[in-house]
């Protein structure tokens, strides 16, 4: 079998490749998606304990 029957008559006529999507990008960076989960769990769990503290009742001395 030739290689013509194969690729067909023009194998440089295929379609210009698809850019791909950026959200398929994002989501392809494993460095990214790392930083991105560490800041966001640290910025969530000092925010949510900094509102305890701020929204404590004053203890009563004994």
């Amino acid at each position: 079998m030739s290689t013509e029957a194969r690729s067909g008559p023009h194998p440089s006529s295929d379609p210009a490749p698809e850019s791909v999507p950026l959200g398929q990008r994002l989501f392809d960076n494993w460095a990214l998606l790392l930083v991105a989960g560490v800041l966001i769990m640290a910025l969530i769990y000092t925010g949510w304990g900094l509102w305890e503290v701020a929204t404590m009742p004053p203890a009563t001395l004994p």
